[in-house]
């Protein structure tokens, strides 16, 4: 008698319109092989994660890895060639894959759209699902959009113009508690990237693409091999051609920057370059180095530029491990959402961008980030000026470049400090930010920056790092420490603020409170969560 097939993942959700077309009895096996496979060995790594960090608490510090030594010190290898569709990437446009999104991104002018299902969307059941529906309908060139409100008609422009999708699944540390194998939540990260592999490979093929992903929270080499062998089972279960995959990291965490040659030549038959993340990057030094003393204090979030001589280094050091290797060096985010009410605010906003992108093609980028269509231009002529008819400067080798580990880790050669105001900004922004997420919304415009869940994970950790290390601010003429007393009395002023702002109605109706208890939790309680969105997802409707 033969044994029983596995049974597929379990959907324990409300039935979704048009959910049958993402869920088929055949994507949702093949979820369920790519957790019996790989879920164990994710879970070792989350907990080896623990120990590593438990090591820089006893250490204080961090270096380059001995035991990989030889990879560093190889010149002969190189990641495989970028596909025509990934030669050229002078500007990348991101945000979530509801509806409206993915027309408008893909009809950006920008050479690729990163299509969020991470940290720029809350993770409800619907835009999980939705989302993937989305891109399908994209792909079948069958999606429009009509805003309910303007009545203004989206259509996708012809296949030529559309920019190339690279997708972004959860990172490891997040489970999708709406599917379940074998009784057990399946990592967010196998359920987008299975899904969307799943439904989209060979069409992709078909129009002349391929399945390309951004790999977010990366902590170490062996994340990377995780995912690389991810790559190989799944080409190799759906027919596949090996190599099809493309995949761009995240250098976002502080102990991805120790392992960059690692991390490439682990995923080099299947890697395209690395990313310059910068809130991400910012957050993880601050969780890596929270008992570090007053070295690794941070300044305020908005002082912490890509200037800054330990930014400096570790971007400088991104542009060189890449164009070495032969895979693309793309820079960071220029978040800024354009005003229709107030020209001058965009006028002094756009020569920001504009300096921040031609420092980044100045430095040896291949391209860059935007959030928002009408930047789309400025990053563009930032890069032509450089580039030129040159897909790419993979030729700008940086030997110029020497970092060393304390270079990395020179987070006091800065000069700013933490002030009062940056206290409360960073409360305002994480209760604001916090309750758009708990109603499904992760991509938020706030005091004209886009922002996502990166800037809670900022903004929490500065208010916990200031109060542990019992930073002390001048404000209206009298020295004050930042306290959780403090911090509880600005954050109730916020929220009174925004009662007014908005009226009794509305805020009645959002989760304003909710979000005030969580982002006081998670900045206030001694044992520091290692993600805010871990809580928070427990708190998600839908």
């Amino acid at each position: 008698m033969s044994a029983p097939a596995p049974t597929p993942a379990v959907v324990d959700a409300e039935p979704l319109p048009r959910q049958a077309e993402v869920l088929t009895d055949a994507a949702l096996a093949f979820v369920a092989d790519l957790h019996r496979r790989f879920t164990p060995r994710r879970d070792e790594l989350l907990a080896r994660r623990a120990e590593r960090r438990a090591e820089i608490a006893r250490t204080g510090t961090l270096d380059f890895l001995p035991e990989t030594a030889a990879i560093r010190a190889d010149d002969s290898w190189r990641v495989a060639p970028a596909p025509q569709a990934l030669d050229d990437r002078r500007v990348e446009i991101t945000g979530p894959t509801d509806r409206k999104m993915t027309v408008n991104a893909l009809n950006s002018g920008a050479r690729v759209w990163l299509a969020d299902f991470e940290d720029a969307s809350a993770p409800t059941w619907e835009n999980v699902v939705l989302g993937q529906l989305n891109l399908i309908d994209a792909y079948s060139g069958r999606i429009d959009f009509t805003d309910p409100v303007s009545g203004k008609a989206y259509a996708l422009r012809p296949a030529g113009e559309l920019a190339t999708v690279v997708t972004r699944p959860r990172g490891w540390h997040l489970n999708e508690r709406h599917l379940r194998v074998d009784g057990a939540e399946v990592p967010g990260a196998l359920v987008d990237f299975g899904l969307y592999f799943f439904h989209n490979a060979r069409r992709l093929l078909d129009l002349g693409k391929g399945p390309y992903f951004y790999l977010p929270k990366t902590e170490s080499h062996l994340e990377a091999r995780l995912w690389n062998d991810v790559f190989v089972f799944a080409q190799d279960r759906l027919g596949v051609p090996q190599g099809t995959i493309r995949a761009t990291v995240l250098i976002e965490t502080i102990t991805a920057a120790f392992e960059m040659d690692e991390i490439l030549y682990e995923l080099r038959d299947h890697a395209s370059g690395l990313n310059a993340g910068r809130w991400d990057y910012l957050f993880s030094i601050v969780k890596n180095f929270r008992d570090g003393g007053a070295k690794y204090v941070l300044p305020d979030r908005n002082a912490v530029t890509m200037t800054a001589p330990f930014m400096r280094a570790y971007t400088e050091l991104l542009v060189r491990t890449c164009h070495r290797r032969g895979a693309h060096a793309i820079g960071g985010m220029a978040a800024f959402i354009p005003s229709r009410r107030d020209p001058e605010v965009n006028k002094v906003a756009f020569e920001k961008v504009r300096a921040d992108k031609d420092r980044e093609a100045g430095d040896g980028f291949d391209g860059s980030w935007v959030a928002h269509p009408d930047l789309v231009p400025i990053a563009l002529e930032s890069f032509d000026r450089v580039l030129g008819d040159r897909p790419h400067q993979k030729d700008r080798l940086r030997e110029d470049v020497h970092v060393t580990a304390a270079d990395l880790l020179a987070v006091d050669s800065l000069e700013a400090r933490p002030t009062y105001d940056g206290l409360v900004n960073a409360v305002q922004v994480g209760i604001r930010y916090i309750e758009a997420w708990l109603r499904g919304l992760g991509a938020v415009a706030i005091f004209n920056l886009m922002e996502d869940a990166a800037t809670a994970e900022i903004s929490r950790s500065q208010i916990w790092q200031w109060i542990d290390a019992g930073v002390e601010f001048e404000h209206d003429g009298a020295t004050v420490r930042a306290t959780p007393e403090l911090t509880r009395e600005i954050a109730a002023r916020e929220l009174a603020a925004v009662r007014a702002e908005i009226g009794e109605e509305a805020f009645a109706g959002g989760h304003w409170q909710e979000a005030h208890d969580l982002l006081l939790t998670v900045a206030l309680d001694k044992d520091y969560a290692d993600f805010l969105t871990l809580p928070a997802y427990e708190r998600l409707r839908g």
